[in-house]
């Protein structure tokens, strides 16, 4: 299994790690972190990261090393993530990606379009520009000087939106332009196994409601003080992830501490909803689909190699 990857992925809440655990015991596995909220250090409750006895029972790669206050992105996890991979590789130790971040697994496999790093002043602007003109102009905008790259994108994506801006903003040169450029590729000779869990959604906006709860009984409004002391930009992408806005919206007596917790629960169901519509309509080859939850399954059900 000198060349075989594995991939656990799905919606949030499902219970992918603890699978993660029970096959690298069972195929010598080590575990890489595949969530793109996961990586910062100083997000460990909000973002669910595994626990301080889950690592002791096996090796974890690429959770907490990034600081909040730099900008990351999916080139940068796929470069990092290759690197684990080979290394694991290299030792017979059989890598598995875990996490619910379908554009990093999707750009691991498939590479990325060569454009240029974006500056951060750049980033700046555009947020700055967002704000001034608001998302029906700012889309009109784009759409002006790039339509080919806004064809499928919707009004309210401003993400999309923004980095469409950006590289023209930058570079003279349509995003559309760039993305017909060969593609930047991150693995070659793999062997690449996805198992993908998509249960039902009711039951898993469930377990995500539990999960909200015990996340603010764990800590998670003094994580977010924490993170405010940090005094890092509103733009950052940490600042932006599940519960941490609703949180400070608490703190700053915006909202009651109930309408915090439910509206925690509310984006990250969206979430999930936004998930299952994402992997529903990849092409990405997947080796076995379930629609249950980890936990629901007997291992001698899954079939795979030494499982």
């Amino acid at each position: 299994m000198s060349n075989t990857i594995f991939f656990i992925t799905g919606p949030t809440a499902i219970g992918k790690s603890d699978f993660a655990i029970k096959l690298s015991n069972k195929i010598n596995g080590e575990i890489i972190n595949a969530d793109s909220m996961q990586i910062y250090k100083e997000l460990k409750i909000l973002s669910a990261r595994p626990s301080s006895s889950d690592i002791k029972k096996v090796q974890h790669h690429l959770y907490g090393y990034i600081s909040g206050n730099k900008r990351f992105n999916v080139e940068k996890w796929c470069l990092d993530a290759t690197k684990k991979i080979k290394l694991l590789h290299s030792k017979n130790i059989t890598p598995i990606l875990v996490g619910g971040t379908g554009l990093y697994i999707d750009t691991l496999i498939n590479g990325i379009t060569s454009i240029p790093a974006i500056p951060e002043t750049i980033k700046n602007n555009s947020n700055n520009l967002f704000d001034k003109i608001g998302s029906k102009k700012f889309f009109d905008l784009v759409n002006k000087l790039d339509n080919e790259a806004t064809k499928n994108i919707a009004q309210n994506d401003s993400q999309r939106l923004k980095r469409i801006w950006e590289v023209y903003e930058y570079t003279n040169k349509k995003f559309s332009s760039w993305k017909k450029n060969k593609n930047k590729k991150f693995l070659n000779s793999v062997d690449i196994n996805i198992l993908l869990f998509l249960p039902n959604r009711k039951k898993n906006y469930k377990r995500v409601n539990e999960r909200v709860l015990k996340m603010i009984n764990s800590g998670a409004i003094d994580e977010v003080k924490k993170l405010l002391n940090l005094q890092f930009k509103k733009t950052m992408p940490i600042m932006k992830a599940h519960g941490v806005p609703e949180i400070i919206s608490y703190l700053d007596d915006a909202i009651s501490f109930e309408e915090c917790v439910k509206k925690i629960q509310v984006v990250t169901r969206n979430y999930v909803k936004r998930q299952n519509t994402w992997w529903n309509s990849s092409k990405l080859p997947i080796l076995k689909k379930f629609d249950a939850f980890p936990d629901e399954l007997h291992p001698k059900s899954i079939k795979l190699p030494n499982f």
